[in-house]
């Protein structure tokens, strides 16, 4: 049933008809559970309210699989205004963004100048950016733009996802650039030729390469809501003695806000990532086929309107 629930979602996220409604009508339906308005003032009152409480935001404008160069220069122009918004209420909170909204669908001058007008924005507000990874199919461009972009950039970090079978080997890859990483389980439906069907064996390889890339030396972002990981995580900087300046955890807004608080409580660094803007429809899909149990509070939001 889960499986179903999951796969019904990740459709109903690629649905275009859909996101065109969901843009036309608004964060309804509980959607403003996980997706904090859609102007980045409205983010900025949620970052400061969570700031206050102790914990940290990476900050992500809402958007996806753009194919005009038009819009993927607008979108790189509302990461650049979110850039400034931090700078200036001087908010404890980082950049998320995903490339195939800055044109990495479109060419790769395209994509490559978007991101080095964000990147030299990021750096004059001192501002981390992390570029979000995507479906399989855009995982090894992401990568190769990445390690560009990181021979310039010190202020930029990206993605890896547990769930592929190429990970392991892309954590030993990207060593070499000492790279800051946030590690997932992944949330995009994969073929079972490059990604492992089975939770078990998406966990196994999720605890190895935190492992891994812990004892690299690397900094570390473990972004789960899931306790076993959490603990196992706790576990292995206890027993190699890793600061709790080289890692922090990592949840969505909107999902087990209480954990975030209790690990924030414990001494952890603990960062939310925030979405907003109005593209908020294919996010939302996948939060509900992410974690079954969220289509309650959607269906709570729905009975109430």
């Amino acid at each position: 049933m889960e499986a179903l629930l999951r796969n019904f979602f990740l459709f109903l996220s690629k649905n275009k008809f859909l996101t065109k409604m969901a843009k036309k009508y608004g964060l309804r339906f509980g959607a403003s559970r996980f997706v904090a308005g859609e102007t980045i003032e409205q983010a900025v009152e949620v970052i400061k309210d969570l700031n206050r409480k102790g914990l940290a935001v990476t900050i992500d404008y809402l958007g996806e699989f753009v194919d005009n160069e038009k819009e993927a220069n607008e979108m790189a122009d509302q990461s650049i205004e979110a850039i400034k918004a931090i700078g200036r209420e001087k908010l404890d909170s980082q950049l998320s963004l995903k490339m195939t909204s800055m044109g990495l669908d479109i060419s790769y001058d395209v994509v490559m100048r978007n991101m080095r007008r964000i990147l030299d924005a990021a750096k004059e507000n001192n501002v981390f950016v992390t570029i979000d990874m995507e479906d399989y199919a855009r995982c090894q461009k992401t990568l190769d733009i990445f390690k560009e972009l990181k021979k310039d950039y010190d202020n930029v970090g990206t993605v890896i996802q547990a769930y592929l079978y190429r990970t392991e080997k892309d954590i030993e890859d990207l060593n070499a650039y000492s790279p800051n990483l946030r590690l997932v389980k992944g949330a995009y439906k994969e073929s079972p030729e490059v990604a492992f069907p089975d939770k078990k064996d998406v966990d196994e390889n999720f605890k190895k390469i935190i492992k891994m890339h812990l004892l690299n030396g690397n900094y570390t972002a473990v972004a789960t809501h899931d306790d076993a990981i959490i603990e196992y995580t706790k576990q292995l900087v206890k027993e190699y003695n890793i600061p709790n300046d080289q890692f922090e955890f990592q949840m969505l807004y909107g999902i087990r806000p209480e954990r975030q608080l209790e690990l924030v409580k414990e001494g952890y660094k603990m960062r939310v990532y925030v979405p907003y803007g109005t593209d908020w429809y294919g996010y939302f899909m996948r939060r509900l086929a992410e974690r079954p149990a969220n289509v309650a509070f959607v269906l709570k939001g729905i009975l109430k309107k």
